[in-house]
């Protein structure tokens, strides 16, 4: 991947309080969570206690695996961390903020309002505050929506919505298992998909006037090496600082502004 290494030299950028440390949207025990699954609301992620799938865990789990909802064994005693003191009985849910879209809603909508669409990808981005000051720059520059892997990123977590300042309300937002193959099927569609990365063409001098998808990758490792294969292009931020990458979110804004300015004011 031509940008891991330059990011590997970043990792001073704020990383991650990993998800599952974020408490406000957290569903403890077996009864509790078999009622969340049963609501239909959209689940970012399931622990249970290592060595305990067994009785009423085990039909959880299998219905979770049904509607792929990533299910992870750990110790309990992170479960006890997690849950405060609560009694979980070996079983944590983390609910999402907010319901999930798809992307075929993201497309209707821009139809809808007869427009290209304009999509933001964040590949596997795990600091809440920066998915959600990407969310927010994303809606303030009128994209159709945002799309983030259900495994190995950040959740809609109540620290992503607040990090959103109500952004989130208003964006579609979509959860794929694998974004090459959401790649692909955009570009089928006529999208366009651009990878942000240090080795990329100066984004000052790229074209944006048609269907877009922008994708943004890790805080640490960048955009993970499939999905930058599948992208069309590669865009870049020159930078004449000592310090030789913006933190993602704020990267996220500069390009998600000009795609903005190109689609309503032309380059």
């Amino acid at each position: 991947m031509k940008n891991n290494r330059a990011y590997e030299k970043n990792r001073r950028e704020e990383r991650a309080p990993r998800e599952e440390q974020v408490n406000e949207q957290l569903v403890a025990g077996r009864n509790a969570v078999r009622e969340l699954l049963a609501s239909g609301r959209d689940v970012d992620k399931i622990f249970t206690a290592r060595g305990e799938r067994e009785g009423s865990i085990t039909a959880l789990v299998s219905e979770a695996i049904a509607r792929k909802i990533p299910v992870v064994e750990v110790d309990r005693r992170k479960l006890d961390t997690m849950c405060t003191h609560r009694h979980h009985q070996g079983i944590v849910a983390f609910a999402a903020a907010r319901d999930y879209a798809t992307v075929d809603d993201m497309l209707a909508l821009a139809e809808s309002k007869g427009e290209k669409p304009f999509i933001v990808i964040a590949d596997g981005i795990e600091d809440p505050h920066n998915l959600g000051a990407i969310i927010r720059s994303a809606e303030c520059a009128g994209a159709h929506g945002l799309i983030i892997p259900k495994r190995r990123a950040v959740g809609l977590t109540d620290v992503v919505a607040k990090a959103s300042a109500g952004a989130i309300e208003h964006l579609l937002i979509a959860k794929e298992v694998n974004l090459s193959d959401t790649i692909r099927d955009l570009q089928k569609k006529g999208v366009w998909v651009y990878a942000a990365d240090m080795d990329g063409t100066n984004y000052c001098d790229t074209d944006f006037s048609s269907g877009v998808a922008l994708v943004l990758g890790n805080e640490g490792s960048g955009i993970s090496r499939l999905v930058l294969e599948n992208c069309d292009f590669t865009v870049s931020i020159p930078m004449f600082g000592q310090i030789n990458s913006m933190n993602v979110s704020a990267a996220g804004a500069v390009l998600l502004c000009e795609i903005a300015r190109q689609r309503h004011f032309g380059r």
